[in-house]
C-alpha cells in the first residue's frame, strides 16, 4: 500500500510512496507523532535526480527488514530540498558542522522537537568504506536514545543553539569598488586551470556566475586576461562530455577536471545560467561556436524541459533504470549498428574508443573540434540522436520552481533579445505568465508547483529574486510595463520582509512570517544556483535604473548595502562570490540605459544597443512616454525621427538617430 507520500506534489517523494517505510511529510503532525510516542525523527532529504539517493532508497527505503525497524522506533519524515531549501539549509549546516562535510542524501536524527543529534549522508545497506550500515547506524542511535535520552537531548540542544548562533554571523561590510574588481579577477586567475579552463580540480562544476563577471569585467576595462578565461573554459565545456553533443545542454558537473566525463543529472538552473553566458559571449565576440551552443542549449530546454502547463521541469536524472549513462554513452560497436560506413569517421570524430572513456567500454561523446563535413555531421547527428530516443530515457523531476523558472526567463528574454530570437522571447513571456498566475497565492509567491498544482511551500528569497530579474529583463525584451509592475512589486516585499533589521544590507533567505526552524537560515556565498541575496542585489541594481524615480534611489541604496556587505568574501573568495560581483560590475558601469524612442524591438536602433553595449546595461524601446515605462519618459523623437538616449545614473549624452552615433559611446571599452 503506499504510504503517506502519495498524494505529495514532488517528485522525489513520489519516489518514495511505495517504500514500506511510513514516510510523513515534513508537517506539525509529524513532530506532533514524535512527540507522542517521545521517539526520534529520521529526517532524510533528498531531490528526484540525485544518484545516491536512489541507491539508498533501492538499499534500504525498499527493505521491509530496515523499513520495520525504521517504523518502530521513529518517525520518518522525508523531504525535498528543491521544495524546501530552508529546511534543507538547516540541517545541511548541522550536517557540516558535525562531519565536516555535506551532500545528498542528507539522513538526520532529530529530537521530537527537531534538534539535530547525529548527521550524514548515504549510509550503504551493508559496513564498508569506514560506514556503518544503515541498520548498525538505526540501531545505535535507538540505543542511544532509549538508555541515556537526557544526554541526547542536552547535546542536540547545545548543537541547535550554537547552530542558531552561527547563523547570525555577518562579514564585515567594506566597499567593492575597482579595485576589489581587480583584485577577485586577478584572484581567480592564481586558480584557473589553464589547460582544461575551469577553476580547481576534479570534480569540476561549470563555473557560470564567474565566467559571467569576467565576461562583465572585460567589457568595462577591456581586460584580456578575463575574456581568456571566459573563452577557454566555454569552449572546453562545450567540446566535452559535459555537453550533449547530440541533444545540447549541460550535465550539473564533471567527474574529471578534462570535462570527459559528466554526472549525467541535466539540470534547469545550470543550463538557464550557461545559457546567458553563450548567449553574452557571442554577442561580445561574435563567436559562431558559443552561438550554436548558447541555440542548442535554448533547444534542450523547450523541447526535454518544458512542461505541459508552460513552466520548466527542475531536472533529468542522472540514472536511466539505475544505471549512470545508460542513456548517453556510446561503444564502438553501438555507433557501427546505427551509422554503417559512417561509424568510424564519426567515433574518431566523438573520441569513442574500443577501451571507452567512460565504464564497460562505453565512451561519452565529446567534440573536440568542428566536424570538417557540416553536412556529414548533421546527417550522423540526426540518425544517433533518433536511435538514442528509442533507449530508455532518464526519469524528468516536472516540478516547476519558481527561483529556476525565473533563471529561465531571463536566460531566454535577455539571448533571445541579443540573438534576435523572438520565439525565446514569447517562451519567457509564457512563463512568466505561468508563475504570476499559479505560483502567485493571496498576494504571496509560493515555491514551486506541479501538472498546475501549487505547493503548499512558501517561497525563499531567491524565488522573488530571481523571478523579478527574469521578469525585468522580459520587459526590456518586450516594452510591456506588466513585467516590470510585477518584478517591483516582488522586489519591494522582499524589501519589507526578508531583510535583517540588526545587519544592513544582509538578507535571510526566509520572510519574517515563515515557519520557525531551528534557526532562520541565510546564505552569502554562490554556489551551484545564486544565493537568494546576490539575486537580489542583481535585480535591484537593474530596477533602480528601469522604475519610476520614487523608487530608483532606495533600490540603488538597498544594492548597494547589499554588495558592501559582502565586500570581505568577494575579494578572498570569488569563486564562490560569482553573481555578487556580476552585480558589483553592473553599479561600476552605471549601469548604462538606453531609452529608443519611436522605434520596435528589433529596429536598428535597439538591435545595436542590445549587439555592443556591455553586460549589465538596460535597453528599452517604445513609444515616447509609453504609460508604464518609466525609462522612456520625457524622451521625445528628434525632427520626428526614432533616437536613441543613452544615460549613466543622470547624466544622458545628447539623443542619436544614427546606429554609428550609437555605438560610439557603448564600445568605449572594447
Amino acid at each position: 500500500m503506499p504510504n503517506r507520500l502519495a498524494a505529495a506534489t514532488s517528485p522525489y517523494l513520489l519516489q518514495h510512496a511505495d517504500n514500506p517505510i511510513d514516510w510523513w511529510e515534513w508537517s506539525e503532525e509529524a513532530f506532533a507523532e514524535a512527540q507522542r510516542r517521545d521517539v526520534p525523527i529520521l529526517l532524510s532529504v533528498g531531490y528526484a535526480a540525485c544518484h545516491w539517493c536512489h541507491v539508498m532508497a533501492h538499499e534500504s527505503f525498499s527493505d521491509e527488514a530496515t523499513a520495520a525497524q525504521v517504523n518502530e522506533a521513529f518517525v520518518a519524515i522525508k523531504v525535498d530540498r528543491e521544495e524546501r531549501p530552508d529546511i534543507d539549509a538547516v540541517y545541511m549546516n548541522a550536517t557540516q558542522a558535525m562531519t565536516g562535510q555535506g551532500g545528498w542524501p542528507m539522513t538526520c536524527f532529530l529530537t521530537p522537537v527537531g534538534e539535530p543529534f547525529h548527521c550524514g549522508t548515504y549510509y550503504p545497506s551493508a559496513p564498508g568504506h569506514g560506514l556503518p550500515s544503515f541498520r548498525q547506524l538505526l540501531d545505535a542511535v535507538t540505543t542511544a536514545w532509549n538508555d541515556d535520552r537526557d544526554r541526547v537531548r542536552g547535546a542536540a540542544g547545545e548543537i541547535a543553539a550554537r547552530l542558531a548562533e552561527s547563523a547570525v554571523t555577518t562579514l564585515p561590510p567594506s566597499v567593492v569598488g575597482e579595485g576589489t574588481l581587480d583584485a577577485a579577477v586577478a584572484g581567480l586567475a592564481q586558480g584557473f586551470d589553464a589547460g582544461t579552463g575551469g577553476f580547481g580540480g576534479a570534480p569540476k562544476f561549470p563555473p557560470s556566475m564567474v565566467l559571467e563577471f569576467l565576461l562583465r569585467h572585460h567589457e568595462r576595462t577591456g581586460s584580456v586576461p578575463a575574456l581568456s578565461m571566459v573563452e577557454l573554459t566555454a569552449e572546453r565545456m562545450a567540446r566535452g562530455g559535459l555537453y550533449d553533443q547530440l541533444a545540447g545542454g549541460f550535465a550539473r558537473y564533471s567527474v574529471d577536471a578534462d570535462w570527459v566525463v559528466p554526472h549525467f543529472e541535466k539540470m534547469l538552473y545550470d543550463n538557464a545560467l550557461l545559457l546567458r553566458v553563450y548567449a553574452h559571449l557571442a554577442r561580445r565576440t561574435g563567436s559562431a561556436f558559443a552561438r550554436r551552443v548558447a541555440e542548442e542549449t535554448a533547444a534542450f530546454l523547450l523541447r526535454d524541459l518544458r512542461t505541459p502547463e508552460g513552466g520548466f521541469a527542475s531536472a533529468l536524472d542522472a540514472d536511466t533504470d539505475g544505471v549512470e549513462g545508460l542513456t548517453y554513452a556510446w561503444t564502438p560497436f553501438q555507433l557501427r549498428e546505427v551509422l554503417g560506413e559512417d561509424a568510424d569517421w564519426a567515433a574518431s570524430l566523438l573520441t569513442v574508443t574500443e577501451g571507452g572513456t567512460f565504464e564497460h567500454g562505453s565512451s561519452t561523446l565529446q567534440l573536440r573540434a568542428d566536424p570538417p563535413d557540416l553536412p556529414r555531421w548533421d546527417a550522423v547527428r540526426t540518425r544517433l540522436l533518433a536511435a538514442r530516443d528509442r533507449r530508455p530515457q532518464p526519469a524528468r523531476d516536472d516540478k516547476v520552481v519558481t527561483s529556476w523558472n525565473g533563471m529561465a526567463i531571463l536566460a531566454l528574454a535577455e539571448a533571445g533579445a541579443v540573438l534576435d530570437r523572438p520565439d525565446w522571447v514569447v517562451a519567457a513571456g509564457e512563463v512568466a505568465d505561468l508563475l504570476l498566475r499559479l505560483h502567485v497565492v493571496d498576494g504571496r509567491l509560493r515555491r514551486s508547483s506541479r501538472g498546475g498544482v501549487v505547493g503548499s511551500a512558501a517561497a525563499v528569497l531567491e524565488d522573488h529574486a530571481l523571478l523579478a530579474d527574469g521578469l525585468l529583463a522580459l520587459h526590456q525584451a518586450t516594452g510591456d510595463p506588466a513585467p516590470l509592475t510585477a518584478a517591483t512589486g516582488l522586489l519591494d516585499l522582499a524589501l519589507t520582509r526578508f531583510p535583517d533589521p540588526s545587519a544592513p544590507g544582509s538578507w535571510f533567505d526566509t520572510a519574517d512570517d515563515a515557519e520557525q526552524l531551528l534557526h532562520r537560515p541565510r546564505e552569502l556565498t554562490d554556489n551551484a544556483s545564486p544565493c537568494g541575496a546576490s539575486a537580489l542585489a542583481n535585480a535591484l541594481v537593474t530596477a533602480s535604473v528601469l522604475a519610476a524615480p520614487a523608487d530608483s534611489a532606495r533600490y540603488r541604496a538597498a544594492a548597494e548595502a547589499a554588495v558592501a556587505a559582502i565586500g570581505t568574501l568577494a575579494e578572498r573568495h570569488p569563486r564562490f562570490a560569482g553573481h555578487w560581483l556580476t552585480a558589483a560590475e553592473a553599479m561600476a558601469s552605471g549601469p548604462v540605459q538606453v531609452a529608443v524612442v519611436g522605434a520596435e524591438g528589433r529596429s536598428p536602433l535597439v538591435a545595436t544597443a542590445r549587439r555592443v553595449a556591455v553586460g549589465g546595461t538596460v535597453v528599452v524601446a517604445g513609444a515616447p512616454d509609453a504609460a508604464g515605462v518609466p525609462l522612456l519618459a520625457d524622451r521625445p523623437l528628434v525632427d520626428g525621427a526614432a533616437a536613441a538616449y543613452v544615460c549613466r545614473g543622470f547624466v544622458c549624452d545628447r539623443p542619436v538617430t544614427g546606429v554609428a552615433d550609437l555605438e560610439a559611446p557603448l564600445t568605449e571599452h572594447l
